[in-house]
């Protein structure tokens, strides 16, 4: 399922997909019949510039999110990766983003692909929000939602990456 259409769609999955995914994460961690490895974890990595592709991934249980792509200028930046699976195990989160709000480096490509479950919802956005700063979404033409990925649109991305979110459910074979 991919985010609603038009600019008032885009805000109300803006302002939802974070809270959601915030309360999931948290709502995981602080469950003590939570079962054991599958609380979120957040990790720190740089983004490269250079012009080489690199992969970040993290796995939870049967699920897992890997970040792929490919940047120049700058020097490297910090970013995080968390992941995280509800009580139920009913749905997966995968977020990515540069906690300082903007990214300073020229994407030239991205990739966020989940292993084990099937996109729900998915938001890149340009600018994460900080302070008194808001997330500031990529156009819609500017980046596609497949079953398992989050890519940019070539030829329409416009090289601003600095989060993506994505809500998964779990992958299962139908009888």
């Amino acid at each position: 399922m991919a985010a609603p259409s038009g600019r008032s769609g885009r805000r109300a999955w803006a302002a939802l997909v974070p809270a959601a995914l915030l309360c999931l994460a948290a709502r995981a961690a602080a469950e003590p019949g939570t079962a054991p490895g599958v609380a979120p974890t957040t990790a720190e990595f740089d983004v490269r510039p250079g012009g080489e592709v690199h992969s970040f991934s993290r796995s939870l249980g049967d699920f897992g999110c890997t970040f792929t792509y490919s940047a120049q200028g700058g020097t490297n930046e910090q970013w995080q990766m968390n992941v995280g699976v509800s009580e139920d195990s009913g749905l997966f989160s995968c977020s990515i983003w540069r906690p300082q709000g903007k990214s300073y480096l020229f994407f030239t490509q991205f990739k966020a692909e989940v292993k084990g479950a099937k996109i729900e919802h998915a938001m890149a956005y340009s600018q994460a929000a900080v302070g008194a700063q808001s997330d500031i979404p990529l156009k819609q033409e500017e980046f596609e939602i497949t079953e398992t990925t989050v890519s940019h649109r070539e030829g329409k991305f416009r090289f601003e990456l600095s989060k993506l979110m994505i809500v998964a459910k779990p992958a299962r074979d139908e009888l």
